[in-house]
Order: C-alpha cells, then structure tokens, then sequence
C-alpha cells in the first residue's frame, strides 16, 4: 500500500550517538547525562541544551511501537542550537528513549507497509509501560524507568513537558492536560500544509472537552472516564506529574500512514448500529487469537516473554471495551469518531496476533501459521480500509517539532 520510505527511523544507538556528536560540538551549550537504568540494564539518556532555569522536557520512545519521537528530539535540539531565540529564557531537556528495552524489541525502523511493521511490532503491557505504569500499578512496584522520568521532572520543574507519540494509522492529535489557548491554529496549519490529516475524534480522547480541531483537553482527575473497562486512566499516567510544579503535559500524536477518513465531522447516521458492529468484530478476531493462543498454551507453558505478557494483556482488554463502546457512545457523534472506534477495534487483536505471531516463529511451534494468515489479512485489510498512505518521515518530524514549538510558545505567554 506503501511506498518505501525515505528514511528510517533511528535506534537507541543512533540517538546517543547523535547527542554525544552535538555535545562534543557545543559543549558550552549542551550536555549528556544518564537519569537512570532499565529493568535490563539499558542507560536512560538525557540530551540538556541551553543554561536558562525555566524548562521544557520532551520525552521520546515511551511506546515501543512510535518510534518517531527520538527523530523528531535530534531535529529539535538541533532547531535549539541553531535558533538562540529559543534558548534565550528556556533551557531544552530531550529524555532520547523512555523505554530502550521495548525499543530493542520492536524491529520495523523502515516499514514498507502495515504487514511489515506487524511483522516485527512490539508494544508492552500496560503495566510495564514508563508513562501508564502508576495507573495500574502501586508505588512500590513501579518499574525503574517510571521512577527515572518522574525523578527528572522532579528535578527539572518543567513548565512544559512534551511526549512524542504516534499511531500506526490515522491522524494527528494532541492531548493536553491543561488548556493552551492559541494552540489549535498554528497546529491545524503544519498538519494541512505537511498534508497531514488532524484527527478530529480519536477514541484515546472520546468525551474530552476540546480547544479546536484534534486538540483535546484530558478531564480532571475524578472525572468518569469515558471506557471505564481500560485500566490505564490518562489522568494517573506520570503526564500529571507536571502538576505538582506549575506545568502541564502534551501529548503530540502523528500518524505514519495517514488517512483522510479521520477528520470528516460530520454527523454518523447511525452511529449506535455501526459501534455495535464494530465491538461485534472486535470480540470476533479477539476470539481468533484467543484460540490460537489457548490451543500452543501448553507448548509456552514457562515461556517468559515480553510479548506474549503483552499480547495476553491486549487480550484481556477486549470484552470491557466492546461493552463499553457499545454503553457509552458520545453525543453527537461523528464519521471522524466511529472511524477512530474502527481503527482502535482493528488495531487491539492485530497487535496480540502479531506478538504472539512472533513468540510461535521463535519457538518454531506449528501453531505460527493460522496466525501468519491472520496478520497478513488484517494487515491489509486495514490499509484498504482506510486508504492508507505513507507520511514522510521528515513531514512527520516537522509536525511533532512545529507541534512542540507552538505548545511552548503559547504555554510560556500563558505561564507569564
């Protein structure tokens, strides 16, 4: 469906390797720390430029499977460097990777197409992601690269903390603790000009306020959170943490294939049919995978793996939110917003086969090929779905980084 493309995104390596090359350039300006340790042992990297004692973080590599964020910190540190306006009363502070051991398993850094990135897709479980750890989690059990990113924000008191995300397929959204008025235009005008769709009803922001097109603002803590079934509640993720100082989170999404059916704000016809449709099919290939998985169980019994936790976690997820898609349709709901549910609903089973796919290959169990099948199927059943196509990785750095700059910039005037 693709073009491959014109780059690829770069390793854990690369990105320090960069940063050392830029620290070694401008030290007076620059420098290069380690703010902790992975459960493997993997360092943290921390990428700081400028001096000023007001502070933004960007925090890139907290999913596994959105590697555009480490791109996109190299492209903004080097913007900092080149641009001493940006620097003049804020210092920059780039955490290159959240989670270097997910990254290690994830190996698609140039997908030519969705079955390409499937093939090699890693995304852990919940509960052993950096930023959603606290909200399943209790504090004593809370993996050493939570604490590392909530020690730095700790430390740094950001007025502004920036983490990059991205979707395999969609648009492109942002997320906000707090409201940045000022933010939706500058933002709305890089998506269009770079030719990139603005997600106008994504299901990861369903019932949350907005401050204009594909920028929502997340509900207070204590609010009913809209799928009440997923354990993992933005609103006690460590994008909170800001708070404790004054600051606020956003969230930057952007797609790498990108559809035009996202943003369509028309009214859905009938929109409590079509979600009831779309919750039937999820339970379905759930089911499809739950299958394969019951049937090779006895064969990964004492299997340890990553991936099978994961694929088992997104598993799990499956009948709490199909019942909560079909309780808890929004008001007025939109094309943009049922197609959000579709994507999602394609997405959640597609992950666990392709995880599971690659724990069967790796223990040459003969169950591997009803899932083979699967994963290419849904695969391209997805992209011909949605008409997908490829977003340039530039075009895709250049938005998160505009995205950033703007959020900063009118975070800042907010702040006084």
């Amino acid at each position: 469906m693709s073009l491959l493309p014109e780059l690829r995104y770069p390793s854990v390596a690369e990105l320090v390797t960069a940063a050392r090359a830029l620290t070694a350039h401008r030290p007076a300006l620059c420098s290069l720390r380690q703010v902790g340790t992975s459960r493997a042992g993997r360092p943290l990297h921390l990428l700081s430029v400028g001096r000023a004692t007001r502070s933004v973080l960007v925090v890139a590599g907290a999913h596994a499977n959105e590697p555009v964020g480490g791109a996109t910190s190299l492209a903004l540190a080097e913007r900092v460097l080149q641009e001493p306006e940006l620097r003049a009363d804020t210092a920059w502070h780039f955490l290159l990777c959240a989670d270097p051991d997910g990254a290690d398993l994830h190996r698609t850094p140039a997908p030519r197409s969705l079955l390409d990135y499937h093939l090699g897709f890693f995304r852990p479980a919940g509960f052993e992601q950096p930023e959603w750890s606290p909200a399943v989690l209790p504090p004593d059990r809370l993996p050493p690269e939570t604490h590392a990113l909530t020690r730095t924000i700790a430390e740094l008191r950001p007025y502004l903390q920036v983490t990059l995300h991205g979707t395999e397929l969609g648009g492109s959204w942002v997320q906000l603790t707090r409201a940045v008025p000022g933010l939706a235009e500058p933002f709305a005008k890089s998506a269009a000009e770079l030719h990139i769709p603005v997600e106008t009803g994504p299901a990861d922001a369903a019932g949350w306020p907005g401050c204009g097109p594909g920028v929502h603002v997340m509900p207070a803590p204590g609010a009913t959170a809209a799928y009440p079934s997923l354990p993992d509640d933005a609103r006690r993720s460590t994008w909170y943490h800001t708070h404790h100082h004054g600051g606020l989170t956003a969230v930057v999404e952007v797609p790498m294939w990108a559809s035009d059916l996202v943003d369509d704000p028309a009214q859905h016809p009938a929109p409590a049919a079509a979600i009831r449709r779309l919750a039937e099919r999820l339970q379905r290939d759930a089911w499809q995978v739950e299958r394969v998985l019951t049937a090779a169980g006895p064969r990964l019994a004492g299997v340890d793996d990553p991936r099978l936790r994961a694929a088992r976690w997104g598993l799990e997820l499956v009948p709490g939110l199909a019942a909560d898609w079909t309780r808890t349709a929004p008001a007025d709901t939109t094309m943009a917003y049922v197609g959000s549910v579709d994507a999602f609903g394609r997405r959640v089973p597609l992950r666990a086969a392709a995880m599971l796919l690659r724990v069967l290959r790796d223990t040459g169990d003969p169950a591997a090929a009803r899932l083979e099948h699967l994963v290419a199927l849904w695969s391209d059943a997805f992209a011909e779905r949605f008409r997908a196509r490829w977003v340039p990785i530039e075009n895709q750095v250049e938005h998160q980084c505009r995205t950033v700059l703007a959020t900063a910039r009118h975070a800042r005037e907010q702040a006084g």
